[in-house]
């Protein structure tokens, strides 16, 4: 059976909980600015509550990717999201981009944020490269610790099998458009986008998102942050665009988990091997 079952696609919610890390890793120096941490620090303290509210109105499950710097720092957040029921995904530890490490580096972060989710007892199934920036060994690597899902890469919007020299990982490919952060995200300094839409033109967008996931039988993949969609009008415009999915008959949401499980379970999925691509570079 198709990973989708009888549905025309599927939707998953999940949540990047980046919090203070995704601002240190533009440089340690913005632990000073007051303004900026708590900015920040609005994610854990007040958009997961309304989020985790949110998915318990409408009984729905979700999947949070969590730093293993987040994770330390706030461990009430962690226990009221294992509490709720919720997939607990890795985030890398520090949220700096897996491109700029050394292979050393890479395994050092990553091991950093599984002992951080293992002081809650949690054991991730799935991986999830901070800034959408994964290496080229970095999936290998997700194979290696034995983990049945990454969700880093952008090549397509369905699910599909990828062969590594560790073995073989369920890939769930996401997409900047289902990404509230190149929706809404706005800080001076450090600049991690200068952009205030209207919820309304976001939901437009995801509710048609939606519909074509539905016609080319895909993978609603939808990435938010607290801090960003965790105000409150934003959270209301989520609310919209979880109605509008609930509203249709042939559409679903479920963890990210449980969609990595289908697709394993597909004996009709792509198989796919991840390589640099052969291209001259002298023309560059």
């Amino acid at each position: 059976m198709s990973w989708r079952g009888n549905d025309a696609a599927i939707g998953v919610l999940s949540f990047d909980i980046d919090a203070e890390s995704a601002i240190l890793a533009h440089g340690k120096q913005f632990l000073q600015n007051a303004s900026v941490m708590t900015h920040q620090a609005f994610g854990p303290l007040v958009g997961v509550p309304r989020i985790l509210a949110l998915l318990e109105e409408y009984e729905l499950p979700a999947t949070f990717f969590v730093p293993g710097v987040t994770a330390e720092r706030y461990p009430a957040m962690m226990e009221s999201i294992i509490g709720a029921g919720h997939e607990i995904g890795h985030h890398s530890h520090t949220h700096r981009s897996a491109t700029g490490f050394s292979a050393s580096d890479e395994r050092a972060d990553f091991e950093r944020a599984l002992a951080a989710l293992a002081k809650y007892g949690v054991t991730p199934v799935g991986h999830r490269a901070a800034l959408w920036e994964a290496s080229w060994r970095t999936p290998e690597l997700v194979a290696e610790y034995g983990f049945l899902y990454d969700t880093s890469l952008q090549d397509d919007d369905r699910p599909y099998r990828l062969d590594t020299a560790s073995g073989s990982i369920m890939e769930l490919p996401g997409h900047w458009s289902l990404d509230d952060w190149e929706q809404y995200a706005y800080l001076p300094d450090p600049n991690i986008g200068q952009i205030l839409a209207s919820p309304s033109k976001v939901v437009d967008m995801w509710t048609r998102e939606i519909d074509a996931m539905r016609r080319h039988h895909s993978l609603f993949l939808l990435t938010c942050h607290p801090f960003i969609s965790g105000r409150a009008s934003r959270i209301e415009g989520l609310r919209q665009v979880i109605e509008y999915g609930l509203e249709a008959a042939d559409f679903r949401f479920l963890s990210a988990q449980q969609v990595a499980q289908l697709a394993n379970e597909d004996k009709e999925i792509e198989v796919r091997r991840l390589a640099i691509p052969q291209i001259d570079l002298s023309l560059y």
